[in-house]
């Protein structure tokens, strides 16, 4: 029992982990905590992925229409942006775990592809989300033009 004398009382963090891990919520590890109750939506990652300029960059690179079928090597890609080959590298990983992205290898050169469907759902789940706002836009204007009137009466 800690406090008792010659153990060691334990911090309340290290408690709280304790804890949670009894309960099977998290797994703690090598420094990071993982909450196995958040269900993660293959969207965040797109979004995450877009959500940097060098990244889109490079999808447009990829998405011109000159690039051949087996893909861009890497070192093509990153010749028009100023930054170091494992800094274009460490960009190309996310956007492979995001899936917009097909890297291929044949020994030594690695050549990487557009995979637009992950876009395709992005676009799909901001088009729903539109057609809401239209709406909740289209009523808040039907009544301040009610309002409006009303003042005017």
């Amino acid at each position: 029992m800690p406090g008792q004398r010659g153990q060691k009382a334990t911090s309340g963090q290290e408690v709280r982990w304790r804890n949670a891990t009894l309960w099977g919520l998290t797994q703690v590890g090598s420094g990071r905590i993982f909450n196995h109750m958040v269900k993660y939506n293959p969207l965040d990652a797109t979004f995450a992925a877009l959500s940097d300029p060098t990244r889109r960059a490079i999808l447009e690179c990829l998405s011109q229409e000159n690039v051949p079928a087996a893909g861009l090597m890497v070192t093509s890609l990153a010749k028009p942006f100023d930054m170091s080959l494992p800094a274009i590298s460490k960009h190309l990983k996310v956007l492979d775990k995001a899936g917009l992205l097909v890297r291929k290898r044949d020994g030594r050169i690695h050549r990487c592809s557009l995979d637009a469907t992950p876009m395709w759902e992005a676009a799909r789940w901001i088009s729903e989300y539109r057609n809401y706002w239209e709406n909740q836009l289209g009523s808040l204007a039907g009544f301040l033009e009610k309002f409006s009137t009303r003042e005017e009466e």
